[in-house]
């Protein structure tokens, strides 16, 4: 069933439209996920479908009777009240209604003069036939599990964004529109919220940048690119190569076109010919030729990441030694022991609220120790990425907060002019001299990259550096961080970013544990959920890479059937991994999910018994070579 089509929407706030006649239709149980470039009109296309703003253009048609709600992008400052009340106002005056006759529920024990008033809201509910209603509110409030007389204020920034996910959903919304869902919120919140969205039974409509979010969630993909809207369905992946495809399609016809105006530039300047009246349809074409190619839309350029080059650290960087801090009466960390050597690149992984932060500042040693010994090594040269962005100044322009009263900034000794270093970042002559507070959030975090990458630094500590950048910046910072030969310190609630940049992990896990796992996001998973060890056990093993290599003990003496299988076990497990890394590319192949369940589950279950096959043989070497 369709939803709803949009036909030929224009939307412009300048030079270049946002929208240039685009077209969307929404068919009832999609989940459909927005992307593009930071600035390109995502947000403005949401507001249009909830019905905020018009376009210049265009018609947007919806079935009869659809229900439209959205989660907004930032939490509204405005917003007051108990739990409760904030998810009664998403369904409109009578929400206003249902809230008050809630209160005086609470009250009238403690105070009968109220009853008067109870009776004349109830009356108010009995007649417009709104009881539903209030048991739609508690519904969607224990469904989300929330605390309903607790103040909105009084909340975490993950659990208001449950609130105002509540607000839109008891509504019962047939079209759920989500902008940036995922920002701000832990781990735990995200697939919480995955978990939530795959169960909603009506369309989604949703703008996100997480792409573990994206790949769990979305049946298809929408690309805003150039003021244009297209389509691709299926997964992540095969829009990716689909896109790619496009693109250098339209590359080479652009070629094509250029060369062949250019031909015809050279033919226009030989003089008296092209005046002759067989000619003159010739002349028109290249005036068309001309205009075409001055309505050309480029693609955008992708940003310019270079960081600058900096003295070698010491070798290493932080050690600290049964570290104990505690806030009141919570525990930050306990008997935290840890070591980071030279061009290690340690992400940090906790809920919100867990103490993330409280650590950095210890480790940093802008906070000292309740116990314990936290030393920093030599040479260090330390750069921060905010997360809250509080380094920009809001009133100021783009190019007084690069740099003040200077014309020029030194980029690995070679002078740039301010202009030509903010266009390497995606800024335009326009945005250059905009106050901040016109930015974007993503606009506002390549202002702070470009920003850090105007200094030397060989220790980069970066707090949540991952929120509202557009994939294109995004996997371009993982690339430089993968690349970067200083010392990192991430914390980050984006799964494939940590997996991606990270050599180990610090995990929060209750109670002042920080424990370190080897690898990201996916690593700490498996780690956690396939061995029978302690968390102390698995961080005891890591850290024995950094203690001082004992003497081995004397090898037990093989038979010889044990020497043959040792000799032949490198060989089995070359060619299983071989058959492993053929059988991953033969999933990946566009439409391998698309095959009959009789096809692909035998082929699941084959890779799972090599999976099994390759750990036994690894346990059988490490049992005969220890």
């Amino acid at each position: 069933m369709n939803l709803l089509n949009a036909n030929n929407l224009y939307h412009s706030y300048g030079d270049q439209p946002l929208l240039d006649m685009a077209n969307l239709s929404i068919e009832d149980g999609e989940r459909i996920c927005l992307v593009g470039r930071n600035g390109t009109g995502k947000s403005t296309l949401l507001k249009m479908l909830s019905g905020q703003i018009k376009p210049d253009e265009g018609e947007i048609n919806k079935s009869r009777g659809l229900r439209v709600a959205e989660l907004k992008q930032e939490v509204p400052a405005s917003i007051e009240g108990s739990v409760y009340d904030c998810i009664a106002s998403g369904i409109g005056e009578l929400g206003n209604v249902i809230t008050e006759w809630h209160h005086l529920v609470l009250q009238v024990a403690t105070d009968i003069s109220v009853l008067p008033r109870m009776q004349e809201l109830q009356d108010i509910i009995e007649t417009n036939n709104a009881w539903n209603l209030e048991n739609r509110i508690s519904a969607t409030v224990s469904r989300l599990n929330l605390p309903a007389d607790t103040e909105f204020n009084n909340l975490s920034g993950g659990m208001k964004r449950r609130v105002l996910l509540g607000m839109a959903l008891v509504a019962e919304p047939d079209l759920l529109l989500l902008d940036e869902p995922t920002n701000h919120l832990d781990i735990e919140s995200i697939i919480w919220l995955e978990e939530f969205l795959q169960q909603f039974k009506g369309s989604l409509l949703f703008i996100s940048h997480d792409r573990s979010f994206l790949k769990s969630l979305s049946t298809r993909i929408i690309d805003l690119d150039r003021g244009k809207l297209t389509s691709w369905p299926g997964s992540y992946e095969r829009y990716l190569e689909a896109k790619q495809a496009q693109l250098e399609v339209e590359s080479t016809h652009n070629a094509l076109f250029d060369k062949k105006l250019a031909l015809e530039e050279v033919w226009i300047r030989q003089g008296i010919k092209a005046r002759r009246t067989r000619n003159e349809g010739r002349v028109r074409a290249l005036e068309q030729l001309r205009r075409d190619r001055s309505d050309r839309r480029e693609l955008q350029g992708r940003v310019k990441l270079v960081t600058q080059k900096s003295e070698k650290s010491g070798k290493i960087v932080i050690n600290a030694e049964a570290v104990k801090f505690h806030f009141q009466d919570k525990p930050i960390v306990t008997d935290f022991t840890f070591k980071m050597l030279r061009g290690e690149k340690i992400g940090i992984i906790g809920p919100n609220g867990c103490g993330k932060s409280t650590l950095i500042k210890l480790l940093l040693g802008k906070l000292a120790p309740q116990e314990g010994d936290i030393q920093l090594g030599t040479k260090l040269e330390v750069a921060y990425f905010d997360q809250h962005r509080e380094t920009l100044d809001l009133e100021k322009s783009v190019r007084d907060n690069l740099v003040e009263k200077a014309d020029h900034v030194e980029v690995n000794g070679v002078s740039k002019h301010v202009i030509s270093y903010l266009k390497d970042f995606l800024f335009s002559e326009k945005k250059i001299n905009m106050p901040v507070k016109a930015l974007s959030g993503g606009e506002r975090n390549r202002l702070l990259l470009a920003r850090l990458f105007t200094r030397s630094f060989n220790f980069l500590v970066m707090d949540e550096p991952t929120n509202d950048l557009d994939m294109d910046t995004l996997e371009l910072l993982e690339e430089l961080l993968v690349e970067f030969k200083g010392s990192l310190l991430l914390v980050s609630h984006d799964r494939n970013f940590i997996d991606n940049t990270v050599t180990s992990t610090l995990v929060f896990e209750g109670e002042g544990k920080v424990n370190e796992y080897v690898g990201g996001y996916v690593d700490w998973i498996r780690q956690r959920t396939t061995t029978t060890e302690s968390p102390q056990a698995i961080n005891s093993k890591v850290k024995s890479k950094n203690k001082p290599v004992q003497a081995p003990k004397p090898k037990a003496k093989l038979n010889a059937a044990d020497e043959k299988a040792l000799r032949l076990l490198p060989v089995k497990i070359e060619k299983l991994e071989k058959q492993i890394e053929a059988m991953h590319q033969q999933f990946a192949a566009p439409g391998f999910y698309d095959q009959d369940s009789t096809v692909t589950q035998p082929l699941q279950q084959q890779l799972s018994e090599h999976e099994g096959s390759l750990q036994a043989l690894y346990e059988q070497w490490e049992k005969l070579d220890p």
